[in-house]
C-alpha cells in the first residue's frame, strides 16, 4: 500500500510523465470553464475583441498608413496573437502550483509537471484560437497570405518560449516574496501593452524610441514574426538571436531557483499566498 511504484524501464517511466502531464493539461485548460470549448470560446472572445480594440484606435488616430503595406488587419494580429501569448504564459507559469500545494501531496504529481501543464495548457489554447481566427478571417473574409507561415509560427513559439521563461523566475521568487511577485509579474504583463511594440514598426522607428523597446525579447519575436509574415518588411532593428539567448537564461534562472527555493520548502509558505 506505501510503496512506491517505480517504472520498469525509461519508456515506461517517459510515458507515465506525459500522461501526468495530458491530465494537468486537462485540468489548466478547464480552470477558465468546465466546458473545454467554452474555455477555448472565452479566449477567442478576447484575441477578437483585442484586435478590433486596436483596428479602430489605428483608424480613429489616422495611423494605418504607418503600419506596413500589405493586410492591415493581418499587421495587427500579427502583435496581437504574439502579445496575449507572451504575457498568458508568463500568468499560468508564475501562478502554476508549487511544492505546497496540496495537488504535490498525491505521489505521481511533482512541480516539473505543474510548470509543463500551465505552459503547454496556454500554448494550445492559443494556438487553437489563432488558426481557428485565422481560418474564420480566411474564409469568410477576404483570403489572406503569409509569405513564411513556418517562420512565423516559429516567433509564436519564441514568444511563448520566453513568457515561459519570465514566468519561471517570478514562480521561483514567489515563496520568497510572494506580494512582490505578484505585482512584479501584474506590472511586467500591463507594460508589455506598449513594450511589445505591436503598435510599431521597427524599421520606423527613431534611435532614442528604439532604445526604449529593444531590451524586450517580445519586441524582437513581434517584429520578426512580421518580417516572415509580410513579403515586403525585412526587420533590420531586431533579431531571433536575442530573444532566445534570453528566454534560455531566464527559464535556467527559473529552473535553478525553484530548486533551490524546494529544497528550502517548509510547509507553512503555503499559508503566505
Amino acid at each position: 500500500m506505501f510503496q512506491r511504484a517505480v517504472p520498469k524501464n525509461s519508456l515506461t517511466g517517459a510515458f507515465n510523465i506525459a500522461e501526468l502531464i495530458y491530465h494537468s493539461i486537462v485540468r489548466s485548460v478547464r480552470k477558465a470553464h468546465g466546458n473545454a470549448v467554452i474555455s477555448l470560446l472565452l479566449n477567442m472572445l478576447q484575441v477578437f475583441m483585442f484586435t478590433m480594440v486596436f483596428y479602430v484606435m489605428f483608424s480613429v488616430l489616422g495611423l494605418r498608413g504607418s503600419a506596413l503595406r500589405g493586410d492591415f488587419l493581418l499587421y495587427v494580429m500579427s502583435g496581437i496573437f504574439l502579445f496575449i501569448t507572451h504575457t498568458k504564459t508568463v500568468a499560468s507559469v508564475s501562478g502554476a502550483e508549487g511544492f505546497s500545494s496540496p495537488m504535490m501531496k498525491h505521489a505521481p504529481m511533482n512541480t516539473a509537471i505543474s510548470i509543463a501543464s500551465a505552459a503547454l495548457s496556454t500554448l494550445y489554447i492559443q494556438v487553437i484560437s489563432l488558426f481557428t481566427i485565422l481560418f474564420i478571417y480566411h474564409a469568410a473574409i477576404t483570403p489572406i497570405e503569409i509569405y513564411d507561415p513556418i517562420g512565423a509560427f516559429a516567433m509564436l513559439l519564441l514568444a511563448w518560449f520566453t513568457g515561459a521563461g519570465v514566468g519561471l523566475v517570478f514562480l521561483a521568487l514567489r515563496p520568497w516574496f510572494p506580494t512582490f511577485s505578484g505585482i512584479a509579474s501584474t506590472i511586467y504583463q500591463r507594460a508589455n501593452m506598449i513594450a511589445s511594440g505591436k503598435m510599431f514598426v521597427a524599421n520606423s522607428m527613431p534611435g532614442f524610441m528604439l532604445a526604449m523597446f529593444d531590451w524586450n525579447p517580445l519586441f524582437h519575436c513581434i517584429d520578426q514574426a512580421r518580417g516572415f509574415i509580410f513579403i515586403n518588411y525585412f526587420p533590420r532593428n531586431s533579431s531571433i538571436d536575442y530573444p532566445f539567448y534570453v528566454g534560455l537564461a531566464l527559464v535556467m534562472i527559473g529552473l535553478m531557483g525553484e530548486f533551490y527555493t524546494r529544497r528550502q520548502a517548509s510547509i507553512s509558505w503555503g499559508a503566505r499566498r
